[in-house]
């Protein structure tokens, strides 16, 4: 889902180096409430507590408006983060991960993570109930495009089992992310990844079959993170803290509330899916366990997630946690609501 690159990064970038303008975060004479520019990735059911924030009132609580775009991509995402456009960018920590490598005197910061695993399952052509990842040897399999964090993540899950692109399966990465679906529909490859709610439709109109998750198979990483530049964060700490601590409350909510209610509830976040597909989806994430409960990113995942960058062959250097990440607001958040 996080269509970026090292290199496409770098050479997108170079213009937003020096500092930009920052945004106009600022109470709106109106109301007392301050609007916060967020830039998305994509607009995905996988990011559901972000969008049970406003659904919920929690964000109203903090008087906070969310202006939300959807940048089409972690690289648009960064670009709008550096450039002023966005306060928040809402991405993969890769693409500050390769801000940082490149060197910036205003880096975004990681300050909250929402999602820890990929959202991606595996769909097949014929139902397998006993799947293992042994059966993908010899078949050719859409996992996304090279470079892209999902199917980085696909060739890591691919290497702890002993199979190798060219090798063992063939990994077809000329289709672009968002016309996959419709291209293994065509007849291309045997298998195909797919998010959710596109993967739950799929099977129940029977043309496919859910027979893997990615993310359960690849172990915890930092999938989706909000972050910031350092000098926005150091004049925005109580609108930062009151985003993560709504934020908070909807990934406690969507872990205490039935899952046909949240699916109600993110209808109009999402016009002409049904309610049945949302809370499907809902359910599905729930059990691979994908939202995290603390926002505060975790060393070991970030260090996974640099394990799977690397073995892909786009890590130029690793980089410190600490040199990534402002994380002292989401722990204290998380502390307050969860321990109390």
């Amino acid at each position: 889902m996080h269509k970026i690159t090292r290199r496409a990064l770098c050479a997108s970038l170079t213009a937003f180096l020096t500092l930009a303008p920052l945004s106009a975060c600022k109470p709106d004479s109106n109301d007392g409430y301050t609007t916060l520019k967020i830039n998305e990735v994509t607009h995905s059911v996988f990011y559901a507590p972000f969008y049970l924030a406003e659904s919920l009132g929690y964000f109203d609580e903090e008087k906070i408006k969310i202006e939300l775009t959807n940048g089409g991509g972690a690289d648009n995402v960064m670009s709008a983060v550096l450039s002023g456009d966005s306060d928040i960018g809402f991405c993969g920590p890769e693409a500050a991960l390769y801000v940082e490598i490149g060197g910036s005197n205003d880096a975004p910061k990681v300050f909250g993570q929402l999602t820890k695993r990929d959202g991606s399952f595996l769909v097949a052509r014929e139902p397998d109930p006993n799947f293992e990842w042994s059966h993908l040897k010899g078949k050719e399999i859409l996992a996304g495009r090279r470079g892209g964090v999902p199917a980085m993540t696909f060739e890591y899950v691919l290497k702890n089992n002993n199979l190798y692109d060219g090798t063992d399966v063939t990994l077809n990465y000329d289709v672009a992310f968002n016309l996959m679906t419709s291209a293994f529909e065509g007849g291309t490859a045997d298998y195909c990844t797919m998010f959710d709610p596109v993967a739950y439709e799929y099977e129940s109109a029977g043309k496919g079959y859910v027979v893997a998750s990615v993310g359960e198979a690849s172990g915890e990483i930092p999938y989706t993170c909000f972050m910031a530049k350092e000098s926005w964060l150091k004049k925005h700490q109580t609108q930062t803290e009151g985003f993560l601590r709504a934020i908070t409350k909807a990934i406690k909510y969507v872990q205490e509330t039935n899952d046909d209610i949240i699916g109600e509830k993110l209808v109009p976040y999402f016009v002409g899916t049904s309610a049945t597909s949302l809370s499907a989806s809902v359910k599905r994430y729930k059990a691979i366990d994908a939202w995290v409960t603390n926002m505060a990113m975790t060393e070991e995942s970030f260090n996974r997630l640099q394990d799977v960058i690397d073995n892909a062959g786009e890590l130029e250097r690793r980089v410190n946690y600490s040199d990534l990440t402002s994380l002292s607001l989401a722990q204290s958040v998380y502390s307050s609501i969860y321990q109390k």
